[in-house]
């Protein structure tokens, strides 16, 4: 288990380093090979101490033994010239493993200052292993600083997402085992980890503990991921890890090979001009998203079952290949969407992703797929990413299982008022009927219908008018005059303008006819369609820009404040999404909105309703303050009495 001690090690030695070494790739490469370094002259003294033989540090090679290293007789510029001559020597030493022989090939100090090689020294001395997984623990954290392969489109896949994915897949002892896009080899460890602990009760014999790890297997093309996912497998039990260095979509040397469980996050980008695949694959595409969902597809066997991390473009991209890509799926093996929110990979990216649980047997039993959507992952989603305790992926992992097992013994699965909050079904020939396979969940799923309600039901085009804004042109924009409102404008259930744009008044443009007045209620049309705000009178004078839709209410049949809570619902936006056309950027068309129907009481009641809602809100932030005031109490305490 990693520990809080060994993190602030390892932090320690990264920030003794950092003056000399600024990168952070290579300052993982020096604290893995001093790591590695004392790891061994640790197991020899453990042998030793048992009653046997040094392994690693023997027959000529002792004089490099990390305890010599340290001896304290050893001055500064004594112990930088056995460190150099020992890192150099011992990639020919033959009583160490070739992957450790490896490192060392490699090795070599960026620098020759002997003050900050013995204070990295000593901090690496402090690291007591007695154990290889101990330092795979530590290890793995020291690949964490490695964040983001950026120019690849490789991103560090969260362990808690990867467990996630591991468990949702859930792979047994005798299974085979591959990710073709392995980086530091995370979702094998995880596999390996999880099914060490699903055979707890019976724990697993030597031979069929070496028989699993031959199981394993994984390709990156990437000859330094290759080293550090070898490394990473070695020291979590692995003796001779199954990692090849291997170009998974250019070429053909292991297309026959297939496996039972797939796991990865493979690269989300593709090099200018695209990949140049061979002909093997079912979708012709160049992009490399698609060509890895393809490989995965193709190399499970009959009943295989894999988890696979996908940008939002496999989801919903309208090109060809994702169109083909998506019916490929659907058709066969597709078991689960699960949408991830965005952020879940900062602070090295804000992408937006979701993903797809594949089971070759179990699809067929079902003529549906289970779309799951995660709000929370249990840590906050700005750029710090700290633990927080909201957290949906336990719900969503209980689901998927509970699918699973009422699927294998051909049982109908009914989720639950709890479960039903971030999960639904839609049926694949509903997915199938537009010819898009768009796998946009929020697109297909059931919100309340308010024509349940016993009032009457009208369309908003009946009750008020609708108009569109106009398309001002940045260009002109001015420090002072008109306030121009957009799109950017209209948040949650509000109008915010942080970054006031103007127009000038003496334009030739019609401002008039696009001039707002106080409480005009607005409606986002593009991105993040759905979004309702009351203009506020301080940003008054104002003009609206385009695609944002302006609903002026007939007083005479509806309150404009009861309407602005009848829109400013979730059911109301998750409507909007689901109506609204694009890609990369969503459309909603003011032809759909006249037509959305609301329920419409007597306009007395109308006023009721508000009424009581605000008086609840009231209470909501009168209770804030309270706590506020508590807050700044309980911290003048401390304070006080610190200064007195």
């Amino acid at each position: 288990m990693l520990t809080q001690e060994t993190k602030r090690k390892i932090d320690s030695a990264r920030q003794i380093l950092v003056g000399k070494v600024p990168d952070p790739k290579a300052q993982v490469e020096q604290i893995t090979t001093a790591l590695i370094y004392k790891f061994m002259d640790d197991m020899d003294k453990e042998s030793q101490e048992l009653g046997g033989k040094a392994r690693f540090f023997t027959n000529g090679y002792e004089k490099y033994a990390w305890t010599k290293l340290m001896d304290a007789k050893l001055g500064g510029h004594g112990r930088l010239d056995l460190y150099l001559e020992a890192i150099t020597s011992l990639s020919r030493n033959p009583h160490i493993p070739q992957l450790f022989r490896d490192i060392f090939k490699d090795a070599f100090l960026p620098y020759r200052s002997p003050e900050t090689l013995s204070m990295f020294l000593k901090e690496i001395n402090g690291f007591i292993y007695e154990h290889s997984e101990d330092l795979g623990d530590a290890f793995e954290y020291l690949l964490s600083i490695l964040g983001s392969q950026g120019d690849a489109g490789q991103f560090r896949t969260p362990r808690h997402i990867i467990d996630f994915i591991v468990a949702a897949v859930d792979p047994k002892k005798d299974e085979t085992i591959c990710d073709p896009a392995c980086g530091t080899a995370g979702f094998l460890i995880s596999a390996f980890k999880h099914i060490l602990k699903e055979n707890k009760e019976k724990p697993l014999k030597p031979d069929e503990k070496k028989n699993l790890m031959d199981h394993f297997v994984g390709y990156d093309i990437s000859p330094d991921m290759v080293r550090l996912s070898k490394v990473n497998l070695y020291l979590h039990g692995f003796p001779n890890p199954t990692i090849f260095e291997y170009d998974t979509l250019s070429s053909e040397e292991k297309w026959d090979e297939n496996f039972d469980v797939m796991l990865a996050n493979p690269p989300f980008m593709s090099p200018s001009g695209g990949i140049r695949p061979h002909k093997r694959f079912s979708v012709q595409a160049n992009r490399s998203e698609v060509l890895f969902v393809d490989y995965i597809l193709e190399h499970l066997r009959p009943n295989g079952r894999a988890g696979i991390i996908v940008p939002e473009g496999i989801i919903f991209k309208s090109d060809k290949a994702y169109k083909a890509l998506r019916k490929l799926l659907i058709e066969d093996g597709l078991l689960a969407v699960v949408s991830l929110p965005a952020g879940v990979f900062n602070p090295y990216a804000g992408v937006k992703t979701s993903i797809l649980l594949f089971d070759n047997g179990l699809a067929k039993k079902t003529k549906e797929i289970l779309f799951l959507k995660i709000q929370n992952d249990g840590y906050g989603l700005g750029a710090q990413r700290r633990e927080i305790d909201k957290n949906d992926l336990p719900q969503a992992l209980e689901i998927v299982k509970e699918y699973k097992a009422a699927l294998k013994e051909n049982q109908k699965f009914k989720l639950n008022e709890k479960q039903s909050k971030i999960a639904y079904f839609v049926a694949k020939e509903k997915i199938a009927e537009s010819g898009e396979y768009n796998l946009s969940g929020d697109r297909y799923k059931e919100v309340v219908n308010f024509a349940n309600q016993k009032w009457p039901m009208v369309e908003l085009g009946e009750v008020c008018e609708i108009l569109n804004g106009y398309a001002f042109k940045s260009e002109n924009y001015v420090k002072s005059g008109v306030r121009v409102i957009r799109i950017t404008n209209v948040q949650n259930g509000e109008i915010i303008d942080d970054n006031p744009k103007f127009y000038p008044l003496n334009t030739k443009e019609p401002i008039e006819k696009y001039k707002l007045v106080e409480d005009d209620l607005l409606v986002s049309l593009t991105g993040n369609v759905g979004r309702v705000g009351l203009l506020p009178k301080e940003f008054l004078p104002a003009v609206l820009n385009q695609r944002v839709a302006c609903l002026r209410v007939d007083e005479n049949k509806i309150s404009k404040s009861f309407l602005f809570r009848v829109l400013n619902q979730s059911k109301f936006e998750q409507e909007c999404i689901k109506s609204a056309s694009g890609m990369a950027q969503k459309n909603m068309s003011t032809v759909w909105l006249a037509k959305y129907k609301i329920p419409l009481p007597p306009l007395e009641i109308q006023k009721e309703i508000v009424e009581q809602i605000e008086v609840k809100q009231k209470a909501i932030e009168a209770a804030k303050a309270v706590i506020d005031n508590l807050e700044k109490e309980r911290d003048a305490i401390l304070a006080s009495r610190l200064e007195s």
